[in-house]
């Protein structure tokens, strides 16, 4: 657990510096994600901070439950996290700041003394208080890269992507059953990080489907920021379109 929260330290405080003296204009800039300027970004951080925040405490159907009041119908997670941004919207970017920068401070407290073995509620079901920990650190990497981008400035490649890549190798399973897709067998990842090293991702039985190339591309693809044809990945076996198209690091 030391390492995971060692890697969304470092996440947030690279968000944290990305924020540091933006002024009123900047707050206001279009971000990567549509229709979202960079306070909206930042809000939604914030707002999703708070939401595993419930869940490590055991209250994530009662936050759900409270944030869904008067909120009216989204038909999709991605509309439900819209409409939560629309409604608080406006706020100055400094609190928006504060708030988020409170929250996330919180939110590797309460998981550092939580119970290694805890169980938790979350959008795609349960799951360990490591992978929350870890969808933490994919988001707040995804939007991170949304804010560098209202400046000109490209997503970081640095080591933490390792815990990213990992989620979306674990996670395929559910980003097939998300997609209305079986997969024909077991999926392997050969990635290369940016220094060079090389990360592998093997099931204990031999993989049908491989996907090798960049993990930083891996991890663009997973958050939906870029196509696969725009990388450069590549993939041999039944399912190596498929994997591209579905692979997620979010809900």
């Amino acid at each position: 657990m030391d390492e995971i929260l060692t890697a969304l330290g470092e996440q947030h405080a690279e968000l944290a510096n990305l924020l540091a003296g933006l002024d009123e204009v900047d707050w206001k800039q279009p971000s990567r994600c549509e229709g979202w300027s960079v306070a909206d970004v930042v809000l939604h951080l914030a707002q999703t901070d708070e939401m595993a925040i419930a869940s490590v405490e055991g209250r994530f159907l009662e936050y759900l439950e409270q944030a869904a009041r008067d909120l009216g119908a989204g038909a999709s997670v991605d509309e439900g996290a819209d409409l939560m941004v629309a409604r608080e919207r406006g706020q100055p970017g400094a609190a928006v700041r504060d708030r988020w920068q409170r929250r996330a401070d919180e939110l590797r407290e309460r998981i550092a003394s939580a119970d290694p073995g805890l169980r938790v509620t979350w959008v795609a079901g349960e799951i360990s208080a490591r992978t929350l920990a870890t969808t933490r650190v994919a988001e707040t990497w995804i939007h991170a890269g949304d804010v560098a981008a209202a400046f000109g400035e490209a997503p970081s490649d640095t080591d933490r992507l390792w815990h990213i890549a990992r989620l979306a190798w674990r996670t395929l399973p559910y980003a097939f059953s998300v997609g209305g897709q079986e997969m024909a067998g077991p999926v392997a990842f050969e990635l290369t990080s940016a220094s060079g090293e090389e990360w592998q991702f093997a099931p204990d039985t031999e993989a049908v489907t491989t996907i090798r190339g960049p993990a930083f591309d891996l991890c663009l693809v997973a958050a939906r920021r870029v196509e696969p044809s725009e990388t450069a990945l590549s993939g041999e076996g039944p399912d190596a379109t498929a994997v591209l198209e579905l692979v997620r690091t979010y809900a």
